[in-house]
Formats: structure tokens, sequence, C-alpha cells
């Protein structure tokens, strides 16, 4: 998969947010434009040492729920660990990813925040602006905002709120199991990221893209320990 260079990564924490600030007003929040099919996921992992990001991403078929394509890259962590700043130190391996797969997906499902975050830029919003399509954040935790607890229900919803603006949608995707923190990243609104997140998530808790790509990187780090 090609696409453009969006910027180059900066290494302080200053010039990062700042990067943050004027990437955020370019994404665009806007309804889905055609059915997807093709849906990729991405998840990463890390050396037990921290000092290299294990990504991995898949390319799930919606249609035929069947696996298209998957990768994993291993890379040198290039950012240390800093809460609100973490697409610097995972997006590098998760890009380099991205460049290897023969197929191009039609959306993007994110193991972490979207537009819920503190300077509007979450991965899932930093990764679209880099792919160009759409990008959904699938986060199994809070990092902003508050809400009220969703119903029991799969499907229940309730809207993530922060500095007075919604950030995203708590959603319930399995009967009685914990909400996922659900955001829209780019070229896509609230309504289309429940709509792909309920879509994908067929009998797990997590969307089936990302659980897949937490399941391949989870083993390529384990393969790499043993070996």
């Amino acid at each position: 998969m090609m696409f453009p260079a969006l910027h180059r990564w900066p290494d302080t924490t200053r010039a990062a947010i700042a990067l943050q600030q004027r990437l955020a007003p370019q994404v665009r929040l806007e309804p889905l434009a055609r059915e997807l099919r093709l849906l990729a996921g991405a998840d990463v992992a890390f050396s037990a040492d921290g000092q290299d990001v294990i990504a991995g991403v898949v390319v799930w078929d919606w249609h035929t729920r069947a696996l298209v394509e998957q990768c994993v890259v291993r890379a040198r962590c290039r950012f240390p660990y800093v809460p609100g700043l973490l697409s610097f130190r995972e997006l590098p391996g998760v890009l380099a990813a991205f460049r290897r797969l023969r197929t191009r997906p039609d959306a993007v499902l994110c193991d972490g925040q979207g537009l819920a975050h503190p300077r509007r830029l979450g991965l899932a919003c930093h990764l679209g602006l880099w792919l160009g399509i759409p990008t959904v954040g699938c986060a199994k935790s809070r990092l902003c905002g508050t809400y009220d607890e969703p119903g029991p229900r799969r499907g229940d919803a309730a809207p993530l709120v922060f500095g007075g603006e919604q950030v995203g949608v708590v959603l319930r995707t399995r009967d009685h199991v914990k909400p996922l923190f659900v955001s829209p990243g780019q070229h896509c609104d609230f309504a289309g990221a429940v709509q792909l997140t309920l879509a994908a998530a067929l009998r797990y808790r997590l969307p089936e893209p990302t659980r897949l790509a937490h399941q391949l990187v989870t083993a390529a780090r384990r393969g790499a320990e043993s070996g």
C-alpha cells in the first residue's frame, strides 16, 4: 500500500504537541461515503525491554468474514512513552506494516483513541491523516471525557463528552460486557464509527479486525522472546 509522507517525526514532547495542534484541524468528521467491505485492524505490542514496537495489520472481509491479508513489522521505537502522545511511539511501526500490504483496505479500526483525545488527535486520527481513508478508534479504556453508563444490551450507547463537546461514543458491543470507547478518526462521523464497530464485532467485545491484529502481534512478540 502506498501513501505520501505527512510529516517528519518530532523528537521532543514539545514538538510532538505542536504537531498535534497543527494536524488536528485537518481531521474531517463526515458520513461514510459508501458501503465498506475490506476492514483493516491495527494493533501494537512492545519487546520485553520496551525498545522495539511490534506492529501488526490485518485486512478482513466484512462480507465473507475471512482474513484477506496480514503483516507484522518490528521496528525501533523513536519516541518515549508519554500519555497523550502514543501515536508518535506506535505509528511509525504501524505505517511500516501498512506499506507492506498488497491490499488497500476501505477503512481501518484501531486499538486506540480517535477524536477522544485531549488535543483531538488520537492514533486513529493521526493514522487517518497519513492513509487518507476512513479510520475509527476502538479503545478498551477511556483517555478523557465523561459519560453516563450505556444500557446493558449490544448496541446501547452513550455520548462521551470532553470540554463541552462530544468526542466519542461509549458503545456496548456484547450484552452485559464492558463497553468500548469508540471515536471517529478521519473521514468518518460518530454514526459511522458505531456502524463499523458493531458490524465487525461479531462474537467478541472487540471488532474482529482489531482482535485478529492483537493476536498477530502477541504471537510475534512471543515468537521473538522464545527465539
